[in-house]
């Protein structure tokens, strides 16, 4: 049966030249620093975001949970968007590492506003309240839909924070899909924030890892808490080897993945019982809403899944589907046929 898989851009598999580099690498004890391919891979993707250093870590979870721990002091409030992925999908990671509260902000479309932000900063001092330590970003908003975060949107929080003295971390998984959405150097984006993650797997394709990137000093103090947490790896320049090849060729052909998504957005949106925001389907995440259909998201998923066709439930009404490098635009034509024929 063809499978066609929208569940996450998280399915795809390293790429014919990723798998060669991996078999070719030259490798080292990383946690020693004498790993070439590793050192190769960190002084290029601090260069791609424009930050002095970056440091390979195993997920973009443990590189986020890195990144509060180095920002943060226990007993802080850390300010994140009410749908972000900190927040909701890294199994309470900050309270349960940092010892860090949450300062939930609703955002417009995952985007949260400056005088939002701006109100729910604490630093008055008071021994009763904890004080605000670090606000969080994230771009593309992945729960959001995809949705592309603004630089000048970013700028404004990032003006507001250096006015009071707080650092920002940018959750970056998909960064290069916002920059191709965009139309930008990754680097005018990552100007806004004292730190980012973003992942060399997902739309990169690569199998395994993703890259955190901040001060020399941010970075060192991260290198101890990754060992800390279990991730100071080794010969792990196989590895390494193909997050060289994701951000040397891949990221250019984000553009066809948005592409496609634009185009099974346009075609879902004509089907009866389906609603689909077109505008907001910005990178290579779209959010199919079925409150009209005869089905609910968890029946539809399964009754597709027997079809080849899999997808994620996110509630009762919502279904998401990913693009990456695996989805064609035939995949696109046959995918929107069989939901045709399932909701008839």
């Amino acid at each position: 049966m063809r499978i066609v898989d929208f569940r996450s851009d998280t399915v795809t598999k390293p790429t014919e030249d990723m798998r060669k580099a991996m078999v070719n690498a030259e490798v080292g004890d990383d946690v020693y620093g004498e790993d070439p391919t590793i050192n190769e891979l960190e002084e290029m993707a601090a260069n791609l975001v424009g930050k002095e250093a970056a440091l390979f870590v195993p997920s973009g979870t443990m590189g986020n949970q890195l990144a509060v721990l180095c920002h943060t002091q226990r007993g802080n409030e850390v300010i994140l968007e009410e749908k972000s992925h900190i927040y909701n999908y890294e199994v309470g990671g900050i309270a349960f590492l940092s010892g860090v509260q949450v300062r939930i902000v609703k955002g417009h479309n995952g985007i949260m506003s400056a005088s939002s932000v701006e109100k729910a900063i604490v630093a008055d001092g008071d021994i009763h309240h904890p004080q605000t330590g670090l606000i969080c970003l994230e771009n593309t908003h992945n729960m959001a839909g995809g949705i592309v975060v603004p630089p000048e949107s970013m700028k404004e929080i990032f003006d507001l924070a250096k006015k009071h003295s707080l650092p920002v971390h940018l959750d970056g998984a998909r960064i290069f899909n916002a920059s191709t959405a965009l139309g930008c150097d990754v680097k005018e984006i990552a100007k806004y924030c004292d730190s980012i993650m973003f992942c060399l797997s997902k739309g990169l394709c690569a199998p395994v890892g993703s890259m955190l990137a901040g001060s020399k000093e941010f970075i060192n103090k991260a290198r101890r808490f990754r060992k800390m947490l279990g991730g100071g790896m080794r010969q792990a320049g196989i590895l390494a080897a193909a997050g060289v090849v994701a951000l040397t060729n891949m990221i250019e052909r984000l553009s066809e993945d948005h592409e496609n998504a634009k185009l099974l957005a346009k075609g879902l949106k004509d089907i009866s019982g389906i609603e689909v925001n077109v505008d907001n389907v910005q990178s290579n995440i779209l959010m199919m809403d079925i409150t009209t259909s005869k089905y609910d998201s968890y029946s539809l998923v399964s009754k597709l899944k027997e079809e080849g066709i899999l997808v994620s439930d996110i509630n009762s009404s919502r279904i998401r589907f990913v693009t990456h490098k695996y989805i064609s635009k035939d995949d696109i034509d046959y995918t929107m046929s069989l939901i045709k024929k399932v909701l008839i």
